[in-house]
């Protein structure tokens, strides 16, 4: 069973659609009111005997986390991935940047990690078992003009599952981040042509990415063929951190 913070749509819910043809049950959290979560149990489910459950939780409270993890467990008994995707931006300058628009940032991309996380690890532990999945960004490893508050936020995740990995290498739980690039989503969708184009110029595969890609490379970390890489960083980025 695979669980996935900020499934309902773009790069979560690419994911969660990657895990679904594989064939896993899943748990996908979402947050807004306006989510058809009848419409997407219908576009995710692959098998009649495939369990596919949502539920609405804050990640940036603990107590909501430890609720949507403990009815996880209740129903699958087991949580063998956890992607933790959810995240926002509230870009802007240092010198413009409001401090409520750098702990927002924070509490849902870093902390929502964290609170995830601590929820989900004790269980895995029991199990000796576990595949853990954050995504990050290569704003994390490269930093980013306006900003500060999203590259620290990806750059503390980094952080975070490398010490992770440390922790819960010998009860056979491997963690890994996802770094992607410049990738085709929703908030991408309304730049405009010309930027486009100038940050296509940027990457050496002239494109950008695909939400598609990345969940592919999500699938290679935390499906059960992977049993020897933990600790890394998996650029998705077209080549632009060679």
């Amino acid at each position: 069973m695979a669980l996935i913070t900020g499934g309902s749509r773009g790069i979560g819910k690419k994911v969660a659609e990657k895990f679904a043809q594989k064939g896993y049950n899943l748990v996908i959290n979402y947050v807004s009111d306006n989510t058809n979560i009848k419409e997407l149990v219908q576009e995710l489910k692959q098998e009649d005997n495939q369990e596919i459950m949502f539920i609405k939780a804050d990640v940036t409270d603990f107590i909501s986390c430890e609720q949507l993890v403990k009815q996880a467990i209740e129903k699958f008994g087991k949580i063998d991935v956890l992607v933790n995707n959810a995240g926002i931006t509230k870009d802007n300058l240092l010198a413009r940047m409001k401090e409520e628009e750098f702990d927002k940032v924070i509490e849902v991309n870093l902390k929502g990690t964290f609170n995830m996380t601590k929820n989900v690890v004790p269980f895995m532990m029991k199990k000796r078992y576990g595949k853990i999945v954050n995504i990050s960004s290569v704003v994390g490893v490269s930093g980013n003009a306006g900003q500060c508050n999203y590259a620290a936020s990806k750059a503390g995740i980094i952080g975070f599952t490398k010490s992770l990995a440390k922790e819960l290498a010998s009860r056979n739980i491997l963690a890994n981040c996802i770094a992607p690039g410049f990738i085709t989503t929703d908030m991408t969708a309304v730049l405009s042509e010309e930027v486009k184009e100038k940050i296509a110029e940027q990457i050496p595969l002239k494109k950008m990415g695909t939400a598609e890609e990345v969940a592919n490379a999500v699938y290679f970390l935390a499906n059960e063929e992977n049993t020897y890489i933990t600790g890394q960083v998996l650029n998705v980025d077209g080549g632009m951190l060679m």
